[in-house]
């Protein structure tokens, strides 16, 4: 029997997101590429959590009890809750997005996946993204009604 934790990455402003240009996805798209490290914080939870796991399965009569940290495992992107990358604030110069989600720049353009947050903790987030995509959805079409921006057309 075994267990496995997850914890939180604190948001460190020095790891980040970039489009890695030389490097395509099947469609020919440019891919992105990850500049992120697992810091001391990160280091002692996982530490943290090997102990804890191991206290709880003995507590519940388990025997020979082994804990372990393998180096495979560590690492960003395997709990693939990643976030961060389109900071949400008042401030173009500061953030990507409004308050609404709508991209500073593009205002008809909403980003509501795990990107607009700094961080779930050691939750999963989808009600949360869900929560954000009904009210982007719903300003944007107040937005339209109030014709506020003029959405992009082709034919």
């Amino acid at each position: 029997m075994g267990l496995g934790g997850f914890g939180e990455i604190l948001p460190y402003h020095d790891n980040s997101v970039t489009i890695n240009k030389d490097v395509k996805d099947k469609y020919g798209l440019p891919t992105l590429l990850f500049d992120t490290e697992l810091k001391d914080n990160e280091n002692k939870m996982r530490k943290d959590m090997a102990a804890d796991a191991a206290e709880m399965l003995e507590a519940a009569g388990l025997k020979k009890v082994r804990s372990y940290d393998r180096e495979s495992q560590k690492g960003i992107g395997l709990g693939i809750h990643e976030m961060g990358t389109a900071r949400m604030g008042k401030d173009p110069k500061t953030s990507v997005l409004n308050k609404f989600n709508a991209v500073h720049a593009c205002p008809n353009v909403y980003v509501t996946d795990g990107s607009f947050m700094t961080s779930a903790a050691c939750v999963n987030p989808s009600l949360t993204y869900m929560a954000f995509t009904a009210r982007a959805v719903d300003h944007a079409v107040n937005e339209l009604k109030n014709k506020t921006f003029n959405c992009l057309h082709y034919e």
